[in-house]
């Protein structure tokens, strides 16, 4: 016959004394206060593991901390665990360890490893300009926030502040900043869920704005305002070459030397300086060689084309030319990046087969089909254009502007007669 146990009492518990040798007293089921010779309390729950039926035992804390009911309650916790085959050994270091990572594992962490990931897929720039973002705005208040926690109402709370202010575009950056540091989260696995993937719908979108540019007849009085303009010299030859080229300012900025190959008469921007990280190649015309001939003559032909005027070992600011244009009178008219915008219209209406406009700007076309099938960066053909471009330049220059037929002869540079 089984041993009956009669249960302990709390006057059992409290008045144990120790003895020379450790003993234990048992209150049934497994669980057992055992009293050490320095006079310590500990609670122990002694039980089979599941499918080994090895037995271990499982400490529950010290007394007086944990009291005989809370001591009775861990064991029923553990008995219904052992009833689903779960040991509850491992259960406890489980939940501990989950507990451990998510005290570790707060936004703040993950928003650092996003941000380092993030400078590797795309430039610096861009990659800085939005851990500013969400330094500014999300970090204040989710620094040491357990990811794990984090749902769709703590979000809420925090953005529609800003929301409030209109500032829609700041909305939705921000919350395409918080789902990338959130799926990195569930990549890692420290999270199975991103529960906030579609809180950018409860706000409204932002308004989609193009970048302000002249109509294509405006030409003629660009060229003038830049010839006039008091501005210094490389910022004038850097507005040209950004003219010319068709690059985004900051491309045009940060112009190397040793990536102008004259011989062949191209530029090759290589792929960590481009915005879809692909290396583009720009074919050079007459009127972009003899620029660069001027800009030469400046400087000493090393490093960066146009250089920062309070740092030569620094490429000038990107918005230089912006500044400038605001100068010149263009002000919400017409910005550096817009000049691409001019390029392209321009060209359109003269009838440039459209693919070859998009290879020339860079664009990765968004149709995965299309992107397959037009690998090739039709470069003959953009050398054709962009001489095209660099003449109607050059006649806008002295103040008009010929609409040429492409296909009229065109003065070509670097190419075998």
């Amino acid at each position: 016959m089984a041993k009956i146990i009669t249960p302990l009492s709390d006057t059992q518990v409290k008045q144990a004394k120790p003895k020379e040798k450790e003993y234990t007293l048992a209150d049934g089921n497994g669980l057992q206060l055992r009293v050490r010779p320095n006079g310590s309390k500990l609670w122990i729950l002694k039980y089979s593991q599941p499918y080994t039926k090895k037995r271990t035992n499982l400490g529950l804390g010290k007394y007086p901390d944990v009291s005989l009911s809370k001591a009775r309650s861990q064991r029923e916790v553990a008995r219904k665990l052992l009833a689903d085959n779960i040991d509850p050994k491992d259960h406890r270091d489980e939940q501990t360890q989950q507990k451990k990572e998510a005290i570790e594992n707060t936004f703040g962490v993950m928003a650092n490893k996003w941000h380092q990931l993030k400078l590797t897929k795309v430039k610096e720039e861009t990659a800085n300009h939005a851990w500013r973002a969400v330094t500014k705005h999300v970090l204040p208040k989710l620094t040491n926030v357990p990811i794990s926690t984090i749902k769709p109402k703590t979000i809420i709370a925090l953005l529609t502040p800003i929301a409030n202010k209109g500032n829609f575009e700041t909305v939705n950056r921000l919350c395409r900043y918080i789902n990338e540091v959130m799926r990195l989260a569930v990549a890692e696995g420290i999270i199975e869920v991103n529960y906030l993937s579609d809180v950018t719908k409860l706000f409204p979108a932002a308004k989609k704005t193009n970048m302000p540019t002249i109509k294509p007849e405006r030409l003629p009085e660009l060229m003038r305002a830049i010839r006039e303009a008091r501005i210094t010299r490389i910022t004038q030859c850097l507005a040209l070459w950004q003219l010319h080229t068709m690059t985004r300012p900051i491309e045009a900025a940060s112009a190397h030397w040793d990536d102008i190959d004259v011989d062949n008469c191209v530029w090759v921007i290589p792929a960590e300086r481009m915005k879809m990280k692909k290396p583009h190649t720009i074919p050079l015309t007459e009127q972009t060689l003899s620029l660069l001939s001027t800009i030469k003559s400046m400087s000493d032909g090393k490093g960066y084309l146009f250089t920062n005027h309070r740092d030569p070992l620094k490429h000038a600011n990107s918005q230089s030319v912006n500044v400038a244009l605001k100068r010149m009178g263009f002000a919400g008219e017409l910005v550096s990046h817009g000049l691409r915008a001019l390029a392209s219209t321009t060209l359109n209406e003269q009838g440039f087969d459209p693919d070859v406009i998009e290879a020339a700007l860079a664009h990765v076309d968004k149709n995965e089909v299309r992107r397959a099938y037009n690998r090739a960066e039709y470069l003959e053909r953009r050398r054709v254009l962009m001489c095209w471009w660099s003449e109607h330049i050059e006649q806008a220059q002295t103040e008009r502007v010929i609409k040429l037929n492409k296909f009229k002869s065109i003065r070509m540079v670097g190419l075998n007669e």
